[in-house]
């Protein structure tokens, strides 16, 4: 997986090839700047011929090429990581794109199997992790490498003995390097997997702290907390400890590689084979031929961090895409939804919904009742197609779902949940959600008919409010705002899911007037505990364990006197007497 994560990270840089060619280009001209300049200065040391015999005007000369040389080196060093980090960002950019459209693409079941914390880490945090790894890597490698050939050549030009000296001694930095860097990777990898569980267990605490002080499981809440906490700190030094041995390990090499040349040439000195100008060129070859060798190293612990979170990523853009094969499109319907031999599973050796067959006629008002677990919401779940049934079809005008484009699917349906979702934006914002070209006029119309609009008037800045953390509305009041996004679309197939269950009993009565008015003409599945709601429902359908137990209306039902007066009677006599 590594070498594959690594290859697929590299393919997604060389798209960028034109501007990796100039950053490669301005490294080697830095480079060799870099590299000319101690045989100009090696010059001038032999210009230093004795006490009071120095030749200036030579000197002079190579006063002013160290000067050009050092400003060639330092205009094309920050063109390098100028480009390097254009093509790195470019990289993470694209990568958290392909992310967030996957995530979009990907089935809700996905989603509700994996923590909100984790998925955000691998969106945001590992994103930055690859992203601030790659620079570095890319900076280090190229030049690095650039530096390392052609100091290589420069020395075999001056002296191939002092070339062959470096060349067989450099595997053993080399393997050390590689060595090390493959036993961290595999920390670095279980790391950012105990990064993620952490991460989704602060998200858990932060979204449930109401609760979690409610019940008192501060306590417990730190525990785990510690426990997850002390895992990561464990692998975290091991791994900090595996990527530290790399640079000391490879820095003894390297200064064994530099200790051996300064003998040799000291004995080439010696020997007046060369000058005391040739040596310190060899000297300052030695060393810029190791520096790479350490900061290679270094960076490499830091590429492999940069791999793990990598492969986090790919993990989500490998999984399987919601897929679906468009052949027809749903179009002036009229509302007639039909479950043939439905069967479905959360979970594969527990079945919750067996043999589900249900015909609705158009225009009819449909309530779901029963207790919890028995597949209520389930069935909305499968019409919307949030989730695909095991076995058997969901029509519409006797059209398969499963045949048509989701997204043409749900621009017919419009669905309110008993949990209230509002983002950050104006009023006008919230409610135009459900129809982005909606005017303010339809708006404000969508909002009266949700008896919304008598709150909003009273809000200091009316429509134009942004709903924030600091806007105090209730949550009946969001909830009235969620219902009149549905006033604005106008879908032909409505869903209420507990839509009044947050809102008091006396703009329930105004909403629920509302809602019957937008009923009229649709077909509308209403999901209710509070069995006073559904009443005047054309039909009740009573579900227990994913079946169908009883099915009419509320006074067939009730003259039955089956499991709908049982729960009827728990709801109301009970409480009467």
């Amino acid at each position: 997986m590594k070498d594959k994560t690594l290859s697929r990270v590299l393919k997604i840089l060389f798209k960028r090839k034109f501007v990796l060619l100039l950053a490669i280009i301005s490294s080697i001209l830095q480079v060799v700047a870099t590299l000319l300049i101690p045989i100009v200065v090696a010059d001038g040391i032999d210009y230093l011929i004795g006490f009071q015999d120095v030749n200036f005007n030579k000197l002079q000369q190579v006063i002013i090429y160290v000067g050009i040389l050092g400003l060639v080196q330092a205009v094309f060093g920050y063109l390098m990581q100028y480009l390097m980090a254009y093509v790195t960002n470019d990289t993470v950019k694209k990568l958290r794109d392909a992310l967030f459209v996957k995530l979009d693409n990907l089935p809700i079941s996905y989603i509700d199997s994996h923590q909100e914390g984790d998925i955000l880490l691998r969106l945001i945090g590992d994103a930055d992790q690859l992203g601030d790894g790659l620079l570095q890597a890319l900076t280090n490698l190229i030049s690095g490498i650039i530096t390392i050939v052609l100091t290589l050549t420069f020395m075999l030009i001056v002296s191939y003995q002092v070339g062959l000296i470096v060349i067989c001694l450099t595997p053993l930095s080399l393997l050390t390097a590689y060595f090390i860097a493959k036993m961290s990777y595999k920390t670095f990898r279980i790391q950012a997997q105990i990064k993620g569980k952490l991460s989704g267990h602060y998200n858990e605490m932060f979204n449930m702290l109401k609760i979690v002080k409610t019940y008192n499981y501060e306590k417990q809440a730190l525990e785990k907390e510690k426990e997850i906490n002390q895992d990561l700190y464990q692998v975290g030094v091991k791994a900090q400890f595996l990527s530290a041995l790399v640079n000391p390990a490879t820095r003894i090499i390297n200064n064994l590689v530099y200790a051996s040349v300064g003998i040799y040439g000291a004995f080439r000195a010696i020997a007046s084979l060369i000058t005391t100008g040739d040596l310190t060129v060899f000297l300052s070859y030695a060393q810029s031929y190791t520096k790479p060798f350490n900061d290679i190293s270094q960076v490499m612990t830091e590429l492999q961090n940069s791999l793990a979170s990598a492969r986090r990523i790919f993990e989500v853009i490998d999984e399987k895409e919601f897929s679906y094969e468009v052949k027809e499109r749903l179009e002036n319907i009229t509302g007639q939804v039909e479950f043939r031999d439905v069967a479905f599973s959360y979970v594969s050796d527990k079945p919750l919904i067996k043999n589900f067959n249900l015909l609705v006629k158009p225009n009819s008002k449909i309530a779901v009742v029963g207790p919890t677990g028995a597949g209520k919401t389930t069935i909305i779940n499968l019409l919307m197609r949030f989730y695909d049934v095991n076995k058997g079809k969901i029509l519409i005008d006797g059209k398969n779902i499963y045949e048509l484009d989701p997204k043409n699917l749900r621009e017919n349906i419009g669905m309110v949940l008993q949990d209230t979702w509002t983002f950050k934006g104006s009023i006008y914002e919230n409610i135009g959600y459900a129809l982005p070209n909606a005017s303010k006029e339809e708006i404000i119309t969508a909002a009266t008919e949700a008896y919304a609009d008598s709150f909003i008037r009273r809000l200091k800045n009316g429509y134009d409010t942004i709903l924030d953390n600091n806007c105090n509305l209730s949550e009946g009041q969001r909830q009235l705002l969620c219902i009149a996004r549905v006033m604005l679309k106008k879908p032909p197939i409505l869903i209420l899911d507990e839509a009044t269950s947050n809102i008091d009993t006396r703009t329930e009565v105004l909403v629920q007037r509302a809602f019957n008015k937008l009923m009229e003409g649709r077909t509308s599945f209403v999901i209710a505990h509070r069995l006073k709601t559904i009443i005047d429902a054309d039909m009740i359908i009573v579900l227990n364990k994913g079946e169908i137990v009883e099915m009419g209306n509320h006074q067939d039902l009730l003259k039955k006197g089956g499991f709908y007066k049982e729960i009827y009677e728990a709801q109301f006599l009970q409480i009467e007497a």
